[in-house]
């Protein structure tokens, strides 16, 4: 398959990042699994830049599908949202865990009301929800004008 079919697979229908091309942890990893849905974002003109010193680390299919599905989430709302020029995508181990880190320079957002209000935040909601549920956390740190970032942490015990 060629590249540009590839990405043609991976479109933004409502805002929402999907990926039709089934998941393939085992060839691509999963950062070539997150990479591929950042391919809205750099058709929009974001820049994005990757750091993933996590190399040699085996990652459990479950907890990669629930990072995968994590960035899914943080990736949809930058593409919706942000309008950010760059987004940083990182996934590194950390102490008897991996950490994913979404981080964008765009237009930010008031966390207590989007995390609270009835209308908004759903995702992010049931996105904390499943990690908490698996035993990691999520951090989300945004304000009005400062950007966003996203942290996922799930334990690899």
């Amino acid at each position: 398959m060629g590249k540009e079919s590839a990405l043609d697979e991976v479109v933004a229908v409502g805002g929402l990042i999907t990926d039709h091309h089934p998941l393939d942890f085992h060839t691509l990893g999963l950062a070539g699994c997150i990479d591929r849905l950042t391919g809205p974002l750099r058709q929009h003109g974001t820049a994005v830049r990757w750091d993933t010193p996590h190399w040699g680390i085996e990652i459990p299919a479950d907890c990669a599908y629930l990072l995968y599905q994590s960035a899914r989430e943080a990736l949809s709302n930058a593409f919706k949202y942000s309008d950010a020029a760059e987004l940083t995508v990182q996934l590194s181990a950390v102490d008897h865990g991996i950490r994913l880190v979404v981080s964008d320079d765009g237009t930010g957002f008031d966390c207590d009301l989007a995390l609270s209000g009835k209308n908004h935040g759903y995702g992010l909601r049931l996105m904390s929800v499943a990690v908490h549920e698996a035993g990691g956390t999520v951090n989300v740190c945004s304000k009005p004008g400062q950007g966003t970032t996203v942290t996922v942490t799930l334990p690899l015990d």
